[in-house]
């Protein structure tokens, strides 16, 4: 096996695909050389391999990796590989893509460790976006056009928004370095999705069914500020058509910080189209604003590509099964393709239903978003306490199970899933938003 590698590396050098190819190479091959010489005692240990590094001063180029390479492919074929992209302001981004034989997943740790799409078969878990390059954070002012600039590179099929805040942009105060009160304007869902990994690592799972790893460090950070550190790994295991995403904010800095985390996960055809249908269990359902009470009486359900359609928004109070966990379904119209995402309701109490169903041209797209609270700006999550608070040191965990459903009967098994979290609760809806302050 280390000879086959050596004999491709060489061949790669050979058709001159430079130096940090050959560092990417050199990776695989040391880590390729720690399996061989692991004892059978330290066999399930992970093979480790290091793509970026703040830390080292590192990073390995158009990194690749098969299941050939390191002997760990049992009955499925899976691959990892790293490109950077170039021209335009996609320029210097970089891509990692993971293909477990079943989903290919497409991450961008240059924007905080964001996933791209997903693609499985004829189902494409992502959107057609009006921005069609992946744009690089230091292309993007996200103060332009009264704070809405995160919107210039926003195509991502599932973004973080956060960390220090995730909602509306507008004026908010807070203390500054002397003491005093301050004001300060927040920009459109926080800076966490253009702020590139400061670490990158892919694992292998030592032991069948040696599950990949995508591990990122992200810091959001500031003298006289928040101290804000994202610890974020993407798990598959090859084979299936599920995936994991498990992350960590952590408080770096020795006095409290106001934190907030919205999975914004977004949806176009082929599953959004005529007749789609969102299946959730909540106990109540709300219109964020006075333009989305419209279309109260068809939350659930999605129009075509409609010229000149103003977005709605829907505010979800999930419900749980008896382990805690709750879940979201997009199935088509059809019925026998879908996309869900289940989570813990004691790390992720909320959830945002973003309806866009404008022309194709400007972006016709839904977005499920679980949350530690609403889209709002900062000052009403305060006001309503859905802003949590991390002490110095202190961390919260989250984690998010990704699954796409192929067929009729993976989408039935996951609406009867979805339908025994209901039970026999029947769903408030709520005619008018709800006040920005509690009365």
């Amino acid at each position: 096996m280390l000879g086959a590698l050596m004999i491709r590396g060489e061949r790669e050098c050979d058709a001159g695909v430079g130096l940090r190819n050959w560092r990417g190479m050199l990776s695989v091959l040391c880590g390729a050389l720690l399996a061989i010489l692991l004892s059978d005692s330290a066999a399930a240990e992970p093979m480790r391999y290091v793509l970026t590094s703040v830390e080292s001063n590192v990073h390995a180029g158009d990194f690749a990796l098969t299941s050939d390479d390191v002997g760990a492919g049992g009955d499925v074929d899976w691959s990892v590989r790293r490109v950077t992209l170039h021209g335009g302001r996609q320029e210097g981004v970089d891509l990692l893509i993971v293909d477990n034989g079943v989903l290919v997943v497409k991450l961008i740790p240059t924007r905080g460790m964001s996933l791209l799409d997903v693609r499985a078969g004829d189902v494409r878990l992502g959107w057609d976006s009006p921005v069609k390059e992946v744009v690089h954070p230091q292309f993007i002012n996200l103060e332009s056009r009264g704070g809405l600039g995160w919107l210039e590179g926003f195509n991502e099929w599932m973004v973080r928004c956060g960390l220090e805040w995730a909602g509306h942009p507008g004026l908010d105060q807070f203390i500054d370095n002397t003491g005093a009160a301050a004001e300060m304007e927040l920009t459109l869902h926080g800076k966490v999705g253009n702020i590139p990994a400061s670490e990158v690592e892919v694992l292998i799972d030592g032991e069948a069914p040696h599950r990949i790893r995508v591990r990122g460090v992200v810091h959001e950070r500031t003298f006289f500020g928040p101290k804000l550190e994202l610890v974020t790994e993407f798990s598959i295991v090859p084979g299936e058509s599920a995936f994991r995403i498990e992350d960590r904010v952590l408080n770096r800095g020795a006095t409290a910080q106001e934190m907030q985390l919205i999975y914004h996960t977004n949806y176009g055809a082929p599953l959004l189209e005529k007749g789609a249908r969102l299946v959730t269990a909540a106990s109540e359902v709300a219109p964020m604003n006075e333009t989305a009470i419209s279309g109260l009486d068809e939350y659930s359900v999605y129009a075509g590509p409609t010229p000149g359609y103003i977005e709605q928004v829907y505010l979800f109070k999930p419900l749980a099964d008896a382990e805690g966990q709750c879940a979201v379904l997009l199935k088509n119209a059809a019925g026998d393709r879908g996309s869900s995402i289940t989570w813990s309701i004691a790390e992720l109490p909320y959830l945002t239903v973003w309806k866009n169903t404008s022309a194709e041209e400007d972006g016709y797209v839904t977005g499920l978003e679980p949350a530690t609270g609403y889209p709002y700006h900062r000052s009403v999550e305060r006001a309503w306490e859905r802003l949590p608070v991390l002490e110095g040191g202190e961390s919260r965990t989250f984690g998010l199970t990704f699954a796409v459903h192929p067929d009729a009967e993976s989408v039935r098994e996951m609406e009867e899933r979805i339908g025994a979290m209901q039970g026999d609760t029947e769903i408030r809806v709520l005619e008018s938003p709800p006040p920005e302050e509690p009365e």
